[in-house]
This record gives C-alpha cells, structure tokens and sequence, in this order.
C-alpha cells in the first residue's frame, strides 16, 4: 500500500504520470475513480484552499469527503506510547486510525509543527502515526512537508513554459519576511521538487541560520545527482535574482531558534529587505513569481508584483485542486 508523504518517496515516473492526470483533469477530463468510496480529512490547523480543493476533488469524482478536527468536533487525540491518558486527549492514535480506516478509503492530515523543538518536529510524528496504524492509503495535507503544494507549483510551471521539461530554468526559492516564524513545511517541498525536475536552484536566504533543515539540503543534492541542475544556497539578492527564470517566495523561522524566537526575531526584523518587488523582478529574466498563499502583500511581495502578469501564484492554487484529484484518484485505486 503507498501512501503520499512526501514526494520524495515516489519516483519520477510516478510523479509524472500524477501530474499528467492533473494536467488532464485541469482542460476538462471528467472522473469517477472515487465513485462510492470517500476520504476522512483531518485537520489539527486551519485551512482555506486545501480543504475546498480536497472537498470539492472529492466530489467531482464521485466520492465523500468528511472533515474532522481533533479538539473542536472530534475527541482530542494522543500519539505517545505508554502514555497514562489522564489528560485532554480521550483516544489514541492507534485506535483512531484502525477505526477510520474501516469507514473510509483515504486519510489525509494536517498537522503543523509545534515550534517549540525542532528534533520532536522532524520526527513528523502526527503524519507518520497515521501512517503506521491507518490501513487505508495516508495523504499530507501540510505538516513539515507539503507535497500537494509542490505538485501544484509543478504543474504551474509547466503550463506556463509550455513544456514537461523545466531543465536549465533558473529557480529562486527566496526566504521572505513575516512578523512570525513560520514553518518550513513549503520551502522545504519547493527545494525538494525543483531539484527534482532538474532546475539550477538557489536557495536564497539572509543568513546561515536560515538554510533548511540538512534532510532537505540532502535530498536536494541527492536529485541534483540523480535528475541534472544544480543547487547552491546563497545570501546575496542581485547575484540570486539575476537571470532567473522563476521566484518562488516563502517565509520561516531559522532552525537554530526553534523555541526561543524572541532571539531570532531581531534578525528576521534586520531582513525586510528581502521583499519581493519590482526592482528585484526587474533583475529575472522576464521571470515568474508564485507564492503558496496566504500571503500578506507588501510584507513578502509588493502590490505590483501580485498583480503581475507574471504572477503565476492563483494558477498555483487552482492547480491544487486538479493534482489532488489525480493524488486520490492513483491512491484509492492502487
């Protein structure tokens, strides 16, 4: 049984095909791969875009969606073993995933990181859980990988080069201020599938203590080896800038705070620089520019560049609906 974790786990050719049956979906091709089954969607943290696409995928292919939010109209869950439940949690994980596994065809999870540790976060123990117990296939909704955003960046980029093959584009994943530390969930899926498709990527940040976590730095070598581009990480705006061919903006917090961010904010506050605007756009060569959204304008992106042409960010997110289509439509049919 495969579940979709993380798109690093999936071959190339397995992503090819997904991303082909989206791009189908996308001009129009009807599908009923999940007539009479349905997908449990659970979610720990908010959602806009990923619970309406993934409801409304469901649906445009024949299936259910039911939503579930531990805490608020579903019981609390716990995830340690050995754990005495004397707390808020009334069941565990072991019983919740068995249970939905007997209602339903598909779990997909949100689960963000607690930003508190980041040795307990990387462990993704919340998404990995679900996989271990459920017996039906297992999706990430976002916890500290999004790889439904990842095919949906993808599927953008093709579309708009008008081609499957992205070698040589130069990509720009550029850190961006935010007044909080966010999780790394979306900068590491973006380094993971640019190296991936073979892109020259840089990884532009403010400083060392920005650079993700070395899991992704690896996995972005290992693909450079595997698929062609390159990967460098730099901290220099005009030399990442100049001549790219697609920016892709995200913000979060640096690793080596985790837990104590009254100590990074001081730097993150020294970077607001790092904005996207038109002088830096100006630099691409006639390059794209997309965010996974939300985005708070002229705090990571100016009015102008959202507004662009070449903004390519709500194609992005129309593009989730169609690659989560092709996701459940491959898992619940295995």
């Amino acid at each position: 049984m495969k579940h979709f974790l993380n798109t690093q786990d999936w071959s190339r050719a397995e992503l090819d095909a997904v991303l082909a049956q989206a791009a189908a979906f996308k001009r129009g091709e009807a599908g009923r791969q999940l007539a009479g089954k349905s997908i449990a969607l659970v979610f720990f943290n908010p959602s806009l875009r990923t619970r309406t696409s993934f409801e409304i995928g469901a649906f445009q292919l024949g299936g259910h969606a039911v939503v579930l939010q531990p805490g608020k109209d579903a019981w609390p869950i716990e995830f340690e073993l050995g754990t005495v439940m004397d707390g808020e949690a009334e069941e565990h994980i072991a019983e919740v995933a068995r249970v939905l596994s007997r209602y339903v065809d598909l779990v997909a999870v949100r689960a963000f990181p607690k930003f508190q540790d980041w040795s307990v976060d990387r462990q993704d123990r919340v998404l990995r859980s679900f996989a271990k117990y459920s017996t039906v296939p297992v999706i990430n909704l976002e916890t500290i990988t999004h790889p439904c955003q990842e095919l949906a960046h993808a599927l953008a980029l093709q579309t708009h080069f008008g081609t499957t093959d992205l070698r040589g584009k130069k990509f720009v994943l550029t850190w961006t201020y935010h007044p909080k530390p966010l999780n790394t969930a979306v900068a590491n899926s973006a380094l993971t599938i640019a190296t991936r498709l073979g892109m020259d990527v840089t990884l532009l940040c403010p400083t060392p203590e920005y650079a993700l976590d070395e899991r992704y730095l690896g996995w972005a070598r290992d693909n450079v080896a595997e698929s062609g581009g390159s990967f460098q990480i730099g901290h220099d705006i005009e030399s990442a800038y100049t001549g790219a061919d697609v920016v892709y903006a995200k913000s979060w917090g640096a690793i080596p705070y985790f837990g104590r961010w009254e100590q990074e904010k001081p730097i993150r506050e020294a970077h607001k620089h790092f904005i996207v605007d038109e002088a830096k756009m100006a630099m691409t060569n006639n390059g794209v520019f997309s965010h996974c959204l939300p985005l708070r304008r002229n705090v990571k992106a100016t009015d102008a560049v959202m507004d662009s042409p070449q903004c390519i960010a709500i194609e992005e997110a129309e593009n989730r609906l169609h690659v989560q289509k092709a996701v459940m439509a491959k898992l619940a049919n295995q």
